[in-house]
Formats: structure tokens, sequence, C-alpha cells
């Protein structure tokens, strides 16, 4: 990683990180996470371009109110955070329609709230954040999370629950089915699309080989 991780915006950027929330202690959602998602970002804006300093401060700010998975506000953290990046961004004197942009691309990010990006950067920040949730990071952070909410691997009987119904919350490996394996079909760009198309491979071949070391039927 540079020493400017978010160039060339790295005033903005320090400025914004100081403000937002960074208190949390979900590791699938520290500074790492949104070094990754300005990455993925910035990978979807060469080819599908977009304002970038829009989409730096939607990428920065979208976690910025922490609301864990197993909360029933959960479908409500990135309305929360949307209002929150609004209010920051107003005092650093940003004009109101460029922060109606950022609020809706980081409003529209969250799978949870269900809302349809309608503007380029927020379907890029979108199809950034959803590429960290599937290939590699997708299972390291699968997995991460189930440690952190206290559930299983799997269910050692019925892993793939062909006599069973779904559990995400007791057994990561039900997550793959209610969620990850379904991720892929949703991306808003073409270059988002692609890269997921890449990663939901791995996903796949991961899914595969941890069922054959299960030695379940």
């Amino acid at each position: 990683m540079t020493a400017t991780p978010f160039f060339p915006f790295q005033p903005l950027a320090e400025t914004l990180l100081a403000e937002a929330d960074q208190s949390q202690s979900d590791g699938s959602h520290d500074i790492s996470h949104l070094y990754r998602v300005w990455a993925n970002v910035r990978a979807i804006h060469r080819e599908e371009g977009g304002d970038l300093e829009v989409l730096l401060a939607a990428t920065l700010l979208h976690d910025c109110v922490s609301v864990e998975k197993n909360s029933p506000l959960r479908s409500s953290a990135s309305r929360l955070a949307a209002e929150k990046a609004s209010s920051l961004l107003k005092a650093l004197g940003w004009p109101q329609a460029r922060i109606h942009d950022v609020a809706h691309a980081v409003e529209a990010h969250s799978f949870s709230a269900a809302i349809t990006p309608v503007t380029l950067e927020a379907k890029i920040v979108q199809d950034a954040d959803r590429l960290d949730a599937i290939g590699m990071l997708g299972v390291a952070r699968c997995f991460y999370t189930a440690g952190r909410m206290g559930s299983a691997m799997y269910n050692a009987l019925d892993p793939a629950a062909q006599y069973r119904e779904l559990d995400e919350k007791r057994y990561a490996l039900d997550h793959f089915h209610t969620k990850l394996l379904h991720l892929a079909d949703g991306f808003q760009t073409p270059t988002g699309r692609r890269i997921a198309g890449l990663r939901h491979e791995r996903l796949k071949r991961f899914l595969d080989e941890f069922m054959d070391e299960t030695g379940a039927d």
C-alpha cells in the first residue's frame, strides 16, 4: 500500500476519516476495507468514468455509522450513514447537489437497504463494496464475521442443507447459499460485472474444495 492510498485527494481523505466512525471493532469494516473498496472504485472508474471526488467521499463515509450484522437496525445503517455524511460535507462547505450525490451513493451501497442506485457514482460504489464480499476476501470476511457472532463453520450432519432449512445465523457456510453466491448477479456496471464474475468463480472453487475436505457425501 502506498503512503497516499487516496491520491489525489489525500487532504480530503484525512479530513473525512478523522470525522468518520473509526471506533468500531469489526475487522471486516475497518480501514483496510476502505482501502480495498477505494481500489475497486478506481478500477471501475478507469473504465466507466464518474466524479472521482464524489466517489472518494462516498467510499470513505459509506460505513461511517456502525451497526452490527445481527442488529435489528441493520437495514437502517446506510440511511444513518448517509445522514451523517451529509452533515459532515455540509460543514465542509460542499454544494448541496454534490452532497446529495454522495448521500445517495452511501445509502444505496447497502445490500440490506435494497435501494436501487440511479447515478453512475452510486452504481460504482455499490459495485466496489460488493466486490469485497465475494472471492477470497468474501470467504475471509464470512468466516471472520461468523466467529465474531459466535456461529459454527457449518452443520456437521448436513453441510449443504439438503435436508434442513438454511440458517446463516448459526452456520457460516449457509451464508454462501443465502447471499454470497447470489451477489454476482446484481452488479450495476459492465466493469463491476466482469470483475465479479472472476471472483464468483473463486468463491465457487473454495466452496467445492471446502465441501470435499469436510468428507460429506
